[in-house]
């Protein structure tokens, strides 16, 4: 079991955690774990001090000063999908479609879509945000060295 340390778990931010208070339950808790997933690949990267967790768009995002932001959010317009968004001018999803394109199904060039009532691919997603959270450090390499 892991260890839960208060980054992983308390808002730094009022306004962001009321954004998520604001997600219906079981969307709230779908969003919340991949925050979770955020802080724990942050971690494991050793970017942790460096992250960053705001509002942009009025969607929870994720900064780093290595990589590029993440966004996660919920549409009421798709209530059964939500979505991790990352910058459409990066290599990202290109990359992301070429490693994963059987796995996740994508939104153009900014979005992995998940949706509501499927598992999560735990290990893949957690690849993706990764490339995210280091891209300035790789956006050189083929595949963003993958």
């Amino acid at each position: 079991m892991k260890k839960n340390t208060p980054a992983q778990t308390e808002f730094k931010s009022r306004e962001v955690a009321s954004i998520f208070e604001s997600y219906p339950e079981k969307i709230r808790k779908k969003l919340l774990f991949l925050r979770q997933l955020i802080l724990e690949t942050t971690a494991e990267t050793g970017l942790i001090n460096e992250l960053e967790e705001t509002l942009k768009w009025g969607e929870p995002s994720y900064l780093t000063k290595s990589g590029s932001t993440i966004r996660i959010d919920w549409k009421k317009s798709k209530p059964d999908q939500y979505a991790v968004y990352f910058h459409y001018k990066t290599k990202l999803i290109e990359t992301f479609k070429e490693l994963y394109r059987n796995t996740f199904t994508f939104e153009g060039n900014r979005a992995i879509i998940l949706n509501e009532n499927e598992a999560v691919p735990i290990n893949e997603l957690k690849h993706c945000l990764e490339l995210s959270l280091t891209y300035h450090k790789i956006k050189h390499l083929p595949l963003l060295g993958a």
